[in-house]
């Protein structure tokens, strides 16, 4: 990934996982989104591809400019590792097409810099264009307007604080992260 400049041939989804790249030293992201195969994810999504940031992921693909605000340090200053209720804020996407509108769900969250921050006027937008995907029930990090997950103008982008994948069994605590990933192959296999 670090040292890669063109992804794949034939690449459906482009997910970004969490996970502190680049010791998330300068700042979270920052480092990662200025890696070699960045331009390539730009192409991708600029395409219509689809591209998933989780957590760090996120926080990288706000650093590419490929979704709008920042990830600031939590509002508590502490990192929050716990199980969170989010409800789910649209179904126009595919990423969210397997959930109903309203749906309260139960995801995990590990961070410490998820503190969702955009200026008022890009809030607005994002709420007026349907584009919030998930919001916190209980906001645990101070995310402006509950934001826990947000996407593109195109719907094909979508960066979450919270982890669906760790979300995916019941022997994992509960498998509330399935129709996530459910959903966007069944619109994919559909295309």
């Amino acid at each position: 990934w670090h040292k890669d400049t063109e992804l794949p041939v034939g690449v459906d989804v482009v997910g970004i996982p969490g996970g502190f790249s680049f010791g998330d030293y300068l700042r979270c992201g920052a480092i990662a989104a200025r890696s070699p195969i960045a331009a390539a994810v730009q192409r991708h999504a600029a395409r219509g591809g689809h591209v998933l940031g989780i957590c760090n992921g996120f926080q990288v693909l706000t650093e590419m400019g490929l979704l709008p605000g920042v990830l600031m340090r939590n509002a508590g200053l502490r990192f929050i590792c716990k199980v969170v209720a989010l409800r789910v804020a649209t179904v126009a996407s595919a990423y969210t097409s397997g959930y109903a509108r309203g749906q309260v769900i139960a995801l995990p969250v590990a961070h410490h810099d998820g503190n969702y921050v955009v200026d008022a006027a890009t809030l607005a937008r994002l709420q007026g264009e349907d584009r919030v995907a998930f919001s916190y029930v209980d906001n645990p990090n101070g995310s402006m307007g509950d934001i826990a997950g947000v996407l593109s103008a195109n719907r094909r982008v979508l960066g979450m604080m919270p982890h669906p994948e760790r979300a995916s069994d019941p022997a994992l605590g509960g498998d509330d992260g399935v129709a996530l990933f459910a959903g966007l192959i069944g619109r994919m296999a559909l295309a």
